[in-house]
C-alpha cells in the first residue's frame, strides 16, 4: 500500500488530503505515480500537469520524481511555499 497525501490548494482542487494506491512494480518512482494521477484526467490531469509546479516528499524527505518508491511508503504532494 502507497499512502498519498495532498496539501494546501492541491487539496482543495483535488478534494481530498489522502488515498491509498495497492503498491504495485508499475509504481516503483514517484513519476509512474504522478503519470498515473494525471491520467485521471480533469482536475487531475490539471494540477499535475507538467507546467505546474509540485514538490513531493517521500516518507517526510522532499525528493524528485526520480526516486524509488516501495510498499509503506508515504508520498506527499503539496504546492511550493512562499513567505516573508
Amino acid at each position: 500500500m502507497i499512502n498519498l497525501l495532498y496539501f494546501a490548494r492541491l487539496r482543495e482542487a483535488l478534494q481530498t488530503g489522502s488515498e491509498t494506491l495497492d503498491y504495485r512494480a508499475d509504481l516503483a518512482t514517484v513519476a509512474a505515480i504522478v503519470d498515473l494521477l494525471k491520467a485521471r484526467g480533469g482536475v487531475w490531469g490539471e494540477v499535475f500537469a507538467d507546467d505546474q509546479t509540485v514538490l513531493v516528499a517521500v516518507n517526510q524527505e522532499m525528493c524528485d520524481l526520480s526516486t524509488v518508491v516501495t510498499d509503506g511508503d508515504e508520498v506527499a504532494f503539496f504546492p511550493p511555499v512562499t513567505g516573508g
